[in-house]
């Protein structure tokens, strides 16, 4: 009997890698394609199937164009750069008070307060894009001056996202709070020197979170610098690219921008998975 559970194990077993391996393999193809589209040279034609997917010849070229003076991708790469560190910081700081006030504080409306925030995420953000650019243009915050004009707009609405990390924050005891308050230690105190230092893993989920909006965005970023190329983050950039009229030559192009694009991002997560997961579940405990 036991052989027999050995060997239904077993069959299971092999059955879930080699239907892991597929989906590993189907999920990565798509980069290794973009992958090999980068290395082509640029004067490279079509052909069959074989013949595009792997180059005949492989070539830096359009890694060499993206840092070229032709080009304005470094500007672009140091706009979204700024853009999501900024955000990241920002909403950061910003989520964090406000789901600490949430979490720790009992006032007159609150219950509504978390209601309402809750109801408006709900509704999809570009159905205030036309009121938002408005907004931005009278206080000159569109186009030569779409980048602090996109830090405003996503570090205004952060408060919104206070759900997970007041669900973190709630897992922590109350009691602590009470006897630092006892002890004579301000709110601020209690926050900055007990909740934040054991609140790591939130702070890098809200972190990480808040800095890959901004790095992915592309409709609201478009409407909003919309004929300024210098004030371009790299989605919008390199979306232009694909519209061009050379678009056999710019493609390989874009696709070696979207490999630099995915690199910071992609060591980031690498590095701080971990932490990640642990902010993740650990929010989800308590709502």
């Amino acid at each position: 009997m036991s052989g027999s559970m050995k060997t239904k194990r077993a069959i299971s077993n092999a059955i879930t890698y080699v239907v892991l391996v597929i989906i590993s393999i189907i999920w990565l193809f798509p980069f290794a394609c973009l992958i090999l589209q980068s290395l082509r040279s640029y004067n490279e034609g079509g052909g069959g199937m074989v013949d595009y997917l792997l180059p005949k010849q492989f070539s830096l070229d359009s890694y060499t164009f993206l840092f070229s003076s032709e080009s304005q991708f470094v500007r672009w790469y140091g706009n979204t750069l700024t853009i999501a560190i900024f955000v990241a910081v920002l909403q950061t700081i910003v989520v964090l008070c406000v789901s600490y006030a949430l979490s720790r504080m009992r006032f007159k409306g609150r219950t509504f307060l978390m209601r309402f925030w809750l109801i408006l995420g709900m509704f999809p953000g570009f159905l205030t894009m036309i009121c938002l650019y408005f907004l931005l243009k009278q206080f000159g915050l569109t186009q030569a001056g779409a980048i602090p004009g996109l830090i405003l707009i996503s570090v205004a609405s952060s408060g919104m996202g206070y759900y997970v990390i007041k669900g973190y924050f709630d897992t922590i005891p109350k009691a602590l709070d009470e006897a630092a308050r006892i002890d004579g230690a301000s709110r601020a105190r209690v926050f900055f020197t007990m909740i934040i230092p054991m609140s790591r893993p939130i702070i890098i989920y809200a972190a990480l979170t808040a800095f890959m909006a901004p790095w992915c965005d592309y409709v609201f970023a478009s409407y909003v610098a919309f004929g300024h190329s210098d004030s371009y983050n790299v989605a919008v950039a390199l979306n232009r690219w694909i519209w061009t009229n050379d678009y056999q030559g710019y493609f390989t192009r874009f696709c070696a921008g979207g490999i630099l694009v995915a690199i910071p991002v992609t060591i980031l997560f690498m590095c701080l998975q971990k932490y990640y997961v642990e902010g993740v579940t650990g929010g989800a405990v308590k709502g």
